[in-house]
């Protein structure tokens, strides 16, 4: 799958440090068949215990994990829906990914100076989303005039689609970001047509100091971000960039070692990546046999057939059916060979839509 969260941030909140841990993590990733990467796109893995398992069942040849894009957004300053700065960049990179990970510093450091000269999560917050929020406007006011004059030549297309424009207005100019707006089921519909920028799923990344991992719940500045996301409905990832970057070039045994003596039991890396995972609404499925044991990613409500593609065009092409087998079935039984003995292995067609953790074999005729 080629979606790819954006990471953005004002300067010295932590997202260049951030973004250094993804591409050096990344360099687990050279089996991966990308034959040019772009500077600013970093790939991790998707970690996933259930892939070691399968691992110790199957006793492959090899077994590849799942990848993840991010990628670091241009920086921003206020102006950035004018075109200050780097705005015109910063808009068009953030056009150009699926979902939005805003970095927010969660630190007091003297030594290092904030762009504002104090330290204000919500004030970061609120630069960010208010050029992204001026930027729908713009867009908005381009487009309701044209439905309105439809309209009122009793278009039912443009009626219905002009009330949910003037909807999305209203809640622009009260600085709502569309994501935060109520739509019916209809509605919604309409509303992915419009590809606003402030509608696209964003997590907030509190960025705090080594030494606040141990007692988060005294950070004030973490309190706030939390609060604020919470109203909006977004999640918040709490990670420490500078100790993301200290993992980032360990090996696996040593990282261990280092997440134990922090007291944490993954790094925050890894639950970034689940998170924007999940926040896409990405799921996974596996293949496995001798040669391989491997993890794809598919977006969640994809049919069998669909995620046979995602394997070779021609695996959709001449789809046949799916063997199956939910992961936890085939734990349980212990093999492949003991799960079709218990009818857990079933046989499903093209309208089956594939589930998070599921055990295929494409059956296929070109």
């Amino acid at each position: 799958m080629s979606l790819t969260a954006g990471i953005v941030g004002l300067p010295n909140v932590g997202k260049s440090t951030l973004f250094n841990a993804i591409t050096k993590a990344g360099a687990l990733a050279a089996n991966y068949p990308f034959a040019t990467i772009d500077p600013n796109v970093g790939i991790v893995e998707v970690p996933d215990e259930r892939l070691n398992v399968l691992t110790q069942i199957v006793e492959p040849k090899k077994t590849v994990p799942t990848a993840f894009e991010f990628t670091d957004i241009a920086g921003i300053v206020k102006g950035a829906s004018k075109g200050e700065g780097l705005g015109n960049k910063f808009l068009a990179n953030i056009r150009e990914v699926d979902a939005i990970c805003q970095v927010v510093r969660a630190f007091d450091d003297e030594n290092v100076t904030h762009v504002s000269g104090k330290v204000n999560p919500l004030d970061d917050i609120e630069v960010i989303n208010m050029e992204l929020i001026l930027a729908d406007l713009e867009s908005v006011d381009k487009r309701l005039p044209k439905v309105e004059k439809m309209a009122k030549q009793k278009d039912k297309d443009a009626m219905a689609e002009a009330k949910i424009l003037t909807k999305i207005k209203e809640g622009l100019e009260e600085g709502k970001p569309v994501r935060a707006l109520d739509f019916s089921t209809e509605e919604l519909k309409s509303v992915k047509h419009f590809h606003l920028l402030t509608q696209k799923p964003t997590l907030y990344v509190a960025n705090v100091s080594e030494d606040d991992l141990a007692s988060l719940e005294d950070n004030e500045h973490l309190a706030a971000i939390k609060k604020y996301a919470e109203e909006e409905g977004s999640e918040v990832i709490v990670i420490s960039a500078k100790v993301e970057e200290e993992i980032a070039v360990l090996d696996d045994d040593e990282k261990e070692m280092f997440l134990e003596e922090l007291g944490l039991k993954e790094s925050g890396l890894d639950k970034l990546v689940r998170a924007s995972y999940d926040l896409l609404g990405l799921a996974t499925y596996f293949t496995a046999g001798v040669q391989e044991v491997r993890a794809w990613t598919f977006k969640k409500g994809m049919t069998a057939p669909e995620c046979a593609g995602i394997i070779h065009t021609d695996f959709q092409k001449g789809f046949i059916r799916a063997e199956t087998v939910a992961y936890d079935d085939l734990v349980e039984a212990g093999s492949e060979a003991k799960a079709k003995e218990a009818g857990k292995v079933r046989l499903e067609g093209k309208e089956y839509i594939m589930k998070d953790g599921d055990v295929v074999h494409f059956r296929f005729n070109v």
